[in-house]
């Protein structure tokens, strides 16, 4: 009897988990485990187009491993009992620094698509961003989401067409607009060239195999409408309700003569928050804010575009240096973690934004996925301020942190 008490003592069985979805989540305790859930989930062309980036993927991998190249120089004794995240970006009020940013087709992932990321953020506190290549339209996402929502502009040649997206955004409430500026050509994404990927995916024998050994995908993806460009539907242009190959459709629709003179023009239709997103450097930089940007979006597409381009958050506290107070400053691109927010910010960052780790977790888990991967990120801001003597947002400063030598 002796040995069965000390046994139970030691021993505890878990409950048995009968809901899937909570099962996953139950075993995902950091972004590269939504990413790997995801994995095993998707069709292996679907996870490549999220997961992949530019030729060799040098500055997808440097994104990330750039914030293990600083530390932190964390007090002690400070009372951290009372933790308070909660910020402003563009004047509205923000339950942490952290920015949803657009991303292209989000219903490849679950069916869902954009309808579950931007309820997630609203509940969540968060700005959330719907892409001009987005799978649900501008009023849709509207229509079910009352949080903060951001509208990303590409510059189509068809400059009627932007002028109804932007207008089409004011009228729904949407609150920013983020120009994307790193396009004029797309980046060369060797994983997809090696999938022969196109949006839609194409069906043929490859893709009936792929979604035969991810059936869950398979089925979601049969069970909704088709999927298409749904703010250009249309519109007499591609709109994605045929497979196009998405560097040939960037090729024919977007305008590779935009300029810096294109600013007053986007000024003159939408007088909300402008950011430019795909800054790459200190100099162009100070000329966005010459131009009467409001936002700065440190970003280089995800490494997506140009391999080897610096990466967002080694330009952080130079382009901070050169402009000073005189523009909010975004870093967007490879945070994994609150911990990485919390560097961000030291080195001059207003905010930051997440592409991947959402759609990762929208993958993994769908809407519950993203809830979940947004209290991750919310707790490990808290804790990293906790555990780094610091309150506040306010309190985060540049001696925080430094660069391991």
């Amino acid at each position: 009897m002796g040995v069965i008490k000390t046994f139970r003592s030691v021993v505890q069985f878990d409950s048995i988990t009968l809901d899937p979805v909570e099962r996953r989540l139950k075993r995902a305790a950091s972004v590269e485990d939504y990413r790997r859930i995801a994995k095993r989930r998707l069709p292996f062309g679907v996870f490549d187009y999220i997961d992949g980036g530019a030729e060799d993927e040098r500055t997808l991998r440097r994104n990330s491993a750039d914030f293990s190249d600083i530390e932190f120089r964390p007090r002690v004794l400070r009372d951290v009992s009372n933790i308070d995240t909660s910020t402003s970006i563009f004047g509205r009020p923000a339950e942490m620094p952290l920015i949803l940013a657009p991303t292209g087709f989000t219903r490849i992932a679950h069916s869902q698509g954009e309808l579950a990321v931007a309820r997630a953020a609203a509940r969540a506190g968060v700005p959330w961003s719907l892409s001009t290549m987005g799978t649900r339209s501008i009023e849709e996402v509207a229509a079910v989401s009352d949080g903060d929502k951001w509208f990303q502009v590409y510059t189509w040649k068809d400059r009627g067409l932007v002028r109804d997206l932007v207008e089409r955004a004011r009228a729904a409430g949407y609150t920013a607009l983020w120009l994307t500026v790193d396009t004029a050509v797309l980046g060369r994404r060797e994983r997809d060239v090696r999938r022969g990927m196109t949006l839609p995916p194409k069906i043929g024998l490859g893709t009936l195999i792929d979604g035969a050994i991810h059936p869950s995908w398979t089925i979601d993806f049969l069970r909704s409408e088709p999927i298409t460009f749904a703010n250009v539907v249309g519109r007499g242009t591609e709109d994605g309700s045929t497979a196009v190959s998405l560097a040939e459709h960037v090729a024919r629709q977007f305008d590779q003569a935009l300029s810096w003179d294109d600013i007053d023009w986007l000024r003159s239709l939408w007088d909300g928050p402008i950011v430019l997103k795909g800054i790459q450097t200190v100099a162009d930089a100070k000329q966005a804010v010459a131009a009467g940007v409001d936002g700065i979006g440190l970003s280089n597409h995800g490494g997506r575009q140009l391999d080897d381009a610096p990466t967002p958050i080694s330009l952080v506290e130079p382009v901070r240096q050169e402009v000073g107070a005189d523009a909010t400053i975004i870093c967007d691109g490879g945070v994994r973690r609150g911990s990485d927010i919390v560097k961000a910010l030291a080195l001059g960052a207003d905010s930051v934004a997440i592409g991947r780790p959402y759609f990762y977790a929208l993958g993994a888990a769908g809407e519950r996925g993203v809830d979940h991967m947004l209290r991750f990120m919310r707790d490990g801001l808290e804790r990293t301020m906790a555990l780094s003597g610091v309150r506040t947002i306010d309190e985060i400063e540049r001696g925080l942190v430094q660069w391991k030598r």
